[in-house]
């Protein structure tokens, strides 16, 4: 008996050297998403196949009508999306994260038309220009068997290969909350998985340009990115899959595609103005017909 608890515990040594060899050589093949990636477009963008995003249905930036006919929505979702549109129609913006200085959950957060990523071993920060919104992803972690809802969501990551596969929970539906630029709507029930990996360049540029036509370019003037020409090396791409049957009839899937950026890293501050995006109009300043001192 002994004889066989020490073949037992030398086995065991072997299985575990293996599992931190491999675990260790994972991480030293985990590829560099480091360095700006930036892109001139906002939207989600459709998958090769397969059900994918609410678009736009004027290709522009400047007018944002979603596609309330898209198969993925429930009847409830629809009208929220046709709810948006109508405003959009009168040439008003209806009120979304970005212009009311709201915090930006997943997947809406991938509209940054720049971003970072910070890779640790048991970390990923992921960096938007956009309020200097920030996202935490453990490495090789398990989501808590309670979750309280946050606008960010419990994010979990592990690398497969070349890719990043992030499975995020828990990200906290309120109002004003979007999954997109057209109020697509989302529940506490929200599941997303993202798979973030580097392009070849070339096939970057192709996407880009795509997204470009499909929902409108932002201009560097305006916001957008500066893309770097000369540069030669790999995109990244974050292909993202949907998952909330109280909206969706389907899962469903879209693609986000970065290129380097060579303009530099800017703080873009939401700043609270006066303006009522749901009416159109400018709230009143406040007077006093007289002095108070």
């Amino acid at each position: 008996m002994a004889s066989a608890r020490r073949v037992g515990s030398l086995a065991g040594t072997v299985v575990a050297s293996v599992l931190f060899a491999s675990l260790s050589h994972a991480r030293e093949q985990a590829p560099d998403f480091s360095g700006v990636w930036g892109r001139n477009s906002v939207d989600l963008d459709p998958p090769a196949s397969g059900p994918g995003p609410v678009m736009n249905k004027t290709r522009t930036f400047y007018m944002r009508i979603g596609d309330d006919t898209n198969p993925i929505l429930k009847p409830a979702a629809a009208a929220k999306v046709r709810e948006a549109s109508a405003v959009s129609r009168a040439n008003v913006n209806f009120a979304t994260p970005s212009n009311q200085c709201t915090p930006w959950s997943p997947p809406y957060v991938w509209r940054a038309l720049e971003m970072q990523m910070i890779q640790q071993r048991d970390e990923v920060t992921i960096l938007y220009v956009g309020d200097q919104q920030i996202r935490h992803v453990r490495m090789n972690g398990q989501h808590p068997r309670q979750i309280t809802p946050s606008w960010k969501g419990d994010s979990v990551g592990h690398y497969e290969g070349d890719t990043l596969v992030i499975d995020t929970i828990g990200i906290k539906a309120g109002p004003g909350a979007m999954i997109d630029n057209y109020a697509t709507p989302y529940t506490d029930d929200l599941h997303l998985i993202e798979r973030i990996r580097l392009i070849d360049g070339e096939a970057a540029r192709r996407a880009a340009e795509r997204s470009e036509k499909n929902s409108g370019r932002v201009e560097v003037d305006m916001g957008g990115a500066t893309i770097d020409p000369g540069y030669k090396g790999k995109g990244l791409q974050i292909e993202i899959k949907v998952e909330d049957p109280a909206v969706f009839n389907m899962p469903w899937s879209a693609v986000v595609t970065y290129q380097r950026s060579a303009g530099p890293w800017e703080e873009r501050v939401c700043a609270d103005n006066r303006h009522n995006y749901l009416s159109g109009k400018d709230i009143p300043v406040p007077q006093a017909a007289q002095p108070d001192f």
